[in-house]
């Protein structure tokens, strides 16, 4: 019996075809589907990124400057 995971899931790990990105000012971690990455909603929020923070990630984690509550209803969307 298989087990359907959410959309955005909350774990430690990092499951097969989902990543983590860290939002808002509190760098509140999600962790999400990588199909999300063709989306062109998703990609303008990759694209604030990459304007505030170039391609340097020194904590390793990709960082999303937004509110949590817009990244929320971002990826609802995407749902």
């Amino acid at each position: 019996m298989a087990i359907r995971l959410p959309r955005i899931v909350s774990a430690k790990k990092v499951p097969k075809g989902y990543f983590a990105v860290y939002v808002g000012e509190n760098h509140k971690r999600f962790v999400i589907p990588v199909s999300f990455l063709n989306q062109p909603l998703f990609q303008d929020l990759l694209g604030l990124s990459e304007e505030e923070f170039g391609y340097s990630h020194p904590t390793g984690g990709l960082k999303i400057p937004c509110d949590e509550d817009i990244f929320l209803d971002v990826t609802s969307r995407l749902n």
